[in-house]
């Protein structure tokens, strides 16, 4: 399934249109040299949460409670304006989708009675050892 050009895929049920995505160019500091300083390479994408149309309540709430009310990410990385832009959307991609993501709920379980077991052997061993390391008492000669 190929993406559609005017939309971000952050998940297979989320699509931001492009128009929901507000851009800066900048000029980017590192390797480029003269180019560097006249060329505004750096690319910075800003999502509103609080406004979208895009979101659903419940992905609108995780987001909001996760990441606030505005996501911002940047990329300086490459000498292109269009190889960074290209890298923003990515990453913005992949906070939005990792932000979203539902973590299964812990389930409590009890040690087993093997582990118990070797955890105090264990405790007991260490106890021995420094047991062994003491001064022996006056009335234990």
């Amino acid at each position: 399934m190929a993406d559609d050009p005017g939309s971000l895929r952050v998940s297979g049920s989320l699509r931001i249109p492009d128009r929901e995505l507000r851009w800066r160019f900048t000029r980017s500091g590192g390797p480029g040299g003269q180019h560097a300083n006249t060329a505004d390479t750096r690319a910075e994408v800003t999502f509103d949460v609080l406004a979208s149309e895009s979101l659903g309540p419940r992905q609108r709430a995780r987001l909001l409670e996760r990441l606030g009310p505005e996501v911002r990410v940047t990329a300086a990385d490459e000498r292109s304006q269009a190889r960074n832009r290209d890298l923003a959307r990515r990453r913005l991609a992949a906070r939005l989708a990792d932000a979203l993501r539902v973590d299964a709920p812990r389930r409590a379980t009890r040690p087993s009675a093997a582990s118990v077991g070797r955890r105090l052997e264990a405790k007991r061993r260490q106890s021995a050892k420094k047991a062994e390391r003491r001064r022996p008492r006056p009335d234990d000669r």
